[in-house]
C-alpha cells in the first residue's frame, strides 16, 4: 500500500476544521499541519495533536506536504495561493479564488507557468444529487436547457454580524459572500455565460451594502437563468437548506432551481424530471420521476479528488480558472446592479 497523501490546512475555522476532520477520517490521507493565525486556533489546532504553525512560509519550509488546503478569508488567497505555486505545492483553495477576477488571473497564470494544479473549492459540483443532475442534463432527459430560475434566499440573524462588522459593510452583501456558489453551479450546468443584467436593493438594517439582489444570465448557450439572492428574506429556498450538505443548517423537502428544457423540466436538489409520455403538449397529462444519486459527503468527495490530483491521476474538475469565470459573472452581476448597465463577460 502507497503512503497516505499527506496534505496541510491553512486557515482552522469552521470549514478548515471541517476540511481537517474530513482528512483524519480518510485512511489513505494525512493531515500534514495545520496553519492559524489566531491564537485560539493554534492552540486548538496543538491540542488535538496536529503539527500547528503560525504562518503558511513557515509550515512550507518545514513540512513540504504534498497538498495544501486554503481556508482562510478570500483577501488572503492571493497572497497564500502564490507561496503555494512558488513551493511547487498543488492547493485546494476555497471559494471565491480571490477577492477579484483580475487578482484570480494572476494566480491562474502563475500556476500554470508553474505546472502546479490549482482546485477551487466549489464543493456542489462533487455532490451526488449534482453529479446526477449533470448526467441526466447531458444525456438530453429534458432536451435542450431554455432557462433556469434559482432561489438563494435565507435569513441571517443579527448576531451574524454583530460578531464580524465587516460582513455590514460594502462589496460583503450577498452578490459577493453567498452568490458565487450558486453562480458556479449554474456554469455548471448551462455552460459560460454571455451577459448579465442586475438590480439591488440596498440593506433594510442599514448596512453600507445591499441585501437583496436579482440578476438575469444569458449564456452563450442561449439559455437564460434568473437568479434572486437574499439574506434578509425568511423562506426555505436556498441550496443550504435543501440540499442537506451541511447538517449546520435544518433541512427542508424543498427545492431552489427549477431547470426547464424543450423536452422537460427538472427541480433540484429533489432531483425531480418532468416529462410528457408522448410529444410536449401542455393539454396532456405530465408526470415526474425522481432520479436516484449517491450521498456521499462531497467535502470527501472532493478531498478524494483532490487527493487523485496530487497523484497525477486526474484534472481538477473546478480548475482555477473555473474559479476565475464563476467570479467574473459575480462581478458582472456587481457591476450591473449599481450601474443599471448590461454587463458583457
Amino acid at each position: 500500500m502507497s503512503d497516505p497523501t499527506r496534505i496541510a490546512v491553512v486557515g482552522f475555522g469552521l470549514i478548515g476544521r471541517r476540511h481537517a476532520e474530513v482528512i483524519r477520517r480518510a485512511p489513505y490521507l494525512s493531515l500534514a499541519a495545520i496553519v492559524e493565525s489566531s491564537q485560539e486556533g493554534f492552540i486548538t489546532a496543538q491540542d488535538q495533536g496536529h503539527p500547528a504553525f503560525k504562518t503558511l512560509d513557515d509550515m512550507l519550509a518545514t513540512v513540504h506536504p504534498d497538498g495544501v488546503v486554503l481556508a482562510t478569508p478570500t483577501p488572503l488567497h492571493l497572497e497564500q495561493g502564490l507561496a503555494c505555486v512558488k513551493a511547487g505545492c498543488p492547493v485546494l483553495i476555497e471559494k471565491p479564488i480571490t477577492v477579484t477576477s483580475a487578482d484570480a488571473r494572476k494566480l491562474t497564470d502563475a500556476a500554470d507557468a508553474a505546472g502546479v494544479p490549482l482546485l477551487v473549492g466549489h464543493h456542489r459540483r462533487h455532490n451526488g444529487m449534482v453529479k446526477a443532475a449533470k448526467a441526466a442534463l447531458a444525456q438530453g432527459d429534458i432536451g435542450d436547457i431554455r432557462a433556469v430560475q434559482a432561489t438563494c434566499w435565507f435569513y441571517k440573524p443579527d448576531h451574524y454580524y454583530e460578531v464580524a462588522p465587516w460582513r455590514t459593510k460594502k462589496g460583503a452583501g450577498p452578490i459577493s459572500v453567498n452568490l458565487v456558489h450558486d453562480v458556479d453551479l449554474l456554469r455548471h450546468f448551462c455552460g459560460d455565460v454571455d451577459t448579465v443584467q442586475a438590480i439591488s436593493v440596498p440593506s433594510h438594517r442599514g448596512f453600507e451594502n445591499e441585501d437583496l439582489a436579482t440578476a438575469a444570465l444569458r449564456f452563450k448557450s442561449g439559455a437564460i437563468a434568473t437568479i434572486s439572492v437574499s439574506d434578509s428574506i425568511v423562506a426555505p429556498w436556498s441550496w443550504e437548506l435543501t440540499a442537506r450538505e451541511n447538517p449546520a443548517y435544518p433541512a427542508t423537502s424543498e427545492s431552489c432551481y427549477l431547470i426547464g428544457g424543450s423536452r422537460g423540466g427538472m427541480s433540484l436538489p429533489d432531483l425531480r424530471v418532468w416529462q410528457y409520455d408522448a410529444e410536449p403538449d401542455w393539454w396532456t397529462p405530465i408526470s415526474a420521476r425522481n432520479l436516484t444519486c449517491l450521498m456521499d459527503d462531497p467535502l470527501a468527495v472532493q478531498m478524494a479528488h483532490f487527493a487523485d490530483i496530487i497523484a497525477g491521476r486526474e484534472a481538477p474538475l473546478v480548475s482555477g480558472h473555473e474559479g476565475l469565470k464563476s467570479l467574473e459573472v459575480v462581478e458582472a452581476v456587481a457591476l450591473s446592479s449599481e450601474t443599471g448597465r448590461e454587463i458583457k463577460i
